[in-house]
């Protein structure tokens, strides 16, 4: 082999044939068009024969050709465009929009002079647009649709939905508290069960816990009540001694309770209020037996007051309480159970503050009272209040003042005054406190509400027993708008027959036996057969003694009849008669007496019957 040297050669179909040997050279070879021309031509010809011998012309995927001078000229462009002056580019955009703006503009174009601020107001407008998309609107309230909810004649006095929307509880002066669940309910919005856990006390609270399972039950009692979902007793609190003066040795309430809530963090942790003037907060797991902490309020003159209306922080450590000398009182367990870490004393004026609650976000307090007005606090600034509402007269000492979800609005309700047939909630802004929007409920008073973060949904306790639901068909999700849809069926009863028969309906009449199509005939028949309904005992009609009439009217009668005779005395016979009619059985069969003395019975002397001798005459005494 010569080293150095390259040598080509060509593959064709007919490799004896067609081949060519290239001698090898020094150097490659020499490029130009009439080579390639030739190469293109065997090219074409290869292809040929390949599609002539196995069908197809060309293997795999073209290779792409590139035209290299057009890519240069590409190049160069963007390179111009890039090195250009900016206010070159400002002329070629004006003149772009420009030439756009003449193609699409349909008649004559509208003189500067008459619209000078066109250019500008659109993109006002846009960015309006665009604020409102991006910032909903803050004081929105689901109010567009409604449904009723039942519950009772009398006035409902305590609404609680559980954290995830699913249930509704609701108590009532009637004693009564009903449970609503919204995934089985239909459009008819009927209550799965109704009780009295406290017997024949008002339901003042109730309030579901934070995961939902349990529900506290404030009553008028001294005794607070929890119940699981379905409504069955879990615990209930101990009740204190009411002799002792110190209310800190008791281990429970002594007098009825007017408030109580579940803590927001501590899952197993609630508190009551009583008019015993405490506070006690409880255990779950303990059992109720004794309570774990307790607040003694006192008034100005240093005797206690009763806390009318009470609520955890959102951190669950500190606790306001609203008192009936209209003062309000905070409680800090890590500072002190002693004093009240903040307090101011004339909140309101004298009377039941009806209701106190938090805000969900920032420093804020919001208190109802029986004074007709609402109020609102800054906890950090704990002297004056921010803002005041008046004129709003409440009935009620458990009227609601709430917050919506965002915080953005405040709202109450009111009861009727005199001559009044029309029952508000009232809506306010929390910034300023004006009213933005007001609902007509119904013909009664307006007493407790709650608005659902989670349903959006407002629900509102009316002095007639209903539960009005509000809600949006938009921005409303499950709860309500679950059921409201649901289309109520009376359920079909299938009267089936009490007893399979044989059909023969060709079987003489002697035979035959009536079809029966329901079973209601033969339970007629049954229930006049005193063995087949179990009829009990009819009363007596005559007689003394009860059922022992039916046998005389002694108890010795009744002895006689049922156990000592075998058969029956008339009541109209002799008994001396009926007795000597077995002296003969009895001397012939002794049966009881002769045989138990046969052994011991002395020998008879005389037979005879001894003469009668007359008593010797009394002496008189002289």
């Amino acid at each position: 082999m010569n080293k150095g040297k390259i040598s080509f050669g060509k593959i064709s179909t007919n490799f004896g044939e067609n081949a060519e040997k290239i001698e090898a050279s020094g150097s490659i070879g020499t490029f130009g068009p009439p080579k390639a021309m030739e190469l293109l031509e065997d090219d074409s010809k290869e292809r040929e024969q390949i599609k002539e011998v196995m069908g197809i012309s060309s293997f795999g995927k073209k290779a792409k050709n590139f035209d290299v001078q057009e890519m240069m000229e590409q190049v160069k462009a963007t390179a111009r465009e890039i090195t250009k002056p900016p206010e070159e580019q400002q002329d070629e955009a004006s003149e772009d929009s420009d030439s756009d703006s003449e193609d699409d503009l349909i008649g004559p174009p509208i003189p500067p002079d008459l619209n000078p601020a066109a250019s500008s107001q659109p993109s006002k407008s846009q960015s309006s647009d665009s604020e409102e998309e991006e910032e909903p609107n803050k004081l929105f309230i689901p109010c567009t649709s409604e449904v009723i909810m039942t519950h009772g004649n009398k006035a409902v006095t305590a609404v609680s939905v559980d954290p995830s929307g699913a249930r509704l509880a609701s108590g009532s002066v009637d004693y009564d508290v009903s449970f609503w669940d919204f995934a089985g309910m239909d459009s008819s919005m009927r209550s799965f069960r109704t009780l009295q856990p406290a017997e024949n006390h008002p339901i003042r609270y109730l309030n579901y816990s934070g995961t939902g399972d349990l529900l506290l039950v404030i009553s008028g009692a001294s005794q607070a009540k929890v119940l699981d979902r379905d409504g069955f007793e879990q615990l209930e609190t101990v009740k204190g001694d009411m002799y002792i003066t110190d209310q800190a040795q008791t281990k429970g309430h002594t007098a009825g309770l007017l408030a109580g809530c579940w803590n927001p963090l501590i899952k197993e942790e609630f508190l009551t209020t009583s008019a015993d003037g405490t506070v006690r907060t409880w255990d779950f797991y303990e059992g109720g037996k004794n309570h774990k902490s307790i607040i003694k309020c006192r008034a100005q003159n240093g005797l206690k007051v009763s806390p009318t209306a009470v609520t955890y922080g959102r951190d669950g450590k500190v606790i306001a309480c609203g008192c009936v000398d209209g003062s309000l009182q905070l409680w800090d367990f890590r500072k002190s159970s002693v004093a009240p870490a903040s307090q101011i004393r004339k909140a309101h004026l004298p009377g039941e503050v009806t209701s106190i609650r938090f805000s969900n976000v920032g420093n804020n307090l919001l208190t109802r009272s029986c004074d007709e007005t609402m109020k609102l606090w800054d906890v950090r600034n704990f002297k004056k209040s921010l803002f005041e509402v008046g004129d709003l007269f409440t009935r009620y000492d458990t009227t609601d003042a709430i917050f919506s979800p965002n915080d953005a609005i405040v709202a109450t309700g009111v009861s009727l005054r005199k001559n009044e047939t029309s029952g508000y909630i009232y809506f306010y802004d929390s910034t300023n406190f004006t009213q933005i929007h007001k609902i007509l409920i119904t013909n009664s008073h307006t007493i407790k509400l709650l608005w659902h973060p989670k349903l959006n949904q407002i629900f509102v306790g009316t002095g007639n027993g209903m539960i009005k639901c509000f809600y949006d068909q938009k921005k409303s999700l499950r709860g309500a708008t679950l059921c409201a849809v649901k289309v109520h069926r009376k359920a079909q009863h299938s009267e089936i027959v009490s007893s399979q028969q044989v059909i023969t309906p060709h079987a003489l009449p002697l035979f035959r036996q009536e079809r029966r199509k329901t079973s209601r005939k033969q339970m007629e028949k049954d229930r006049l057969d005193p063995v087949k309904s179990r009829r009990p005992d009819l009363p007596i009609t005559s007689g003394q003694g009860g059922r022992v009439a039916s046998s005389g009217g002694t108890l010795s009668s009744y002895v006689i009849r049922n156990l000592g005779l075998s058969k029956r005395v008339d009541d109209d016979q002799d008994p001396r008669e009926a007795i000597l009619k077995y002296a003969k059985e009895a001397a012939e069969n002794p049966y009881w007496i002769t045989p138990a003395y046969a052994k011991t019975q002395p020998e008879v002397v005389a037979k005879g019957k001894a003469p009668l001798e007359e008593p010797p005459e009394k002496k008189t005494k002289k």
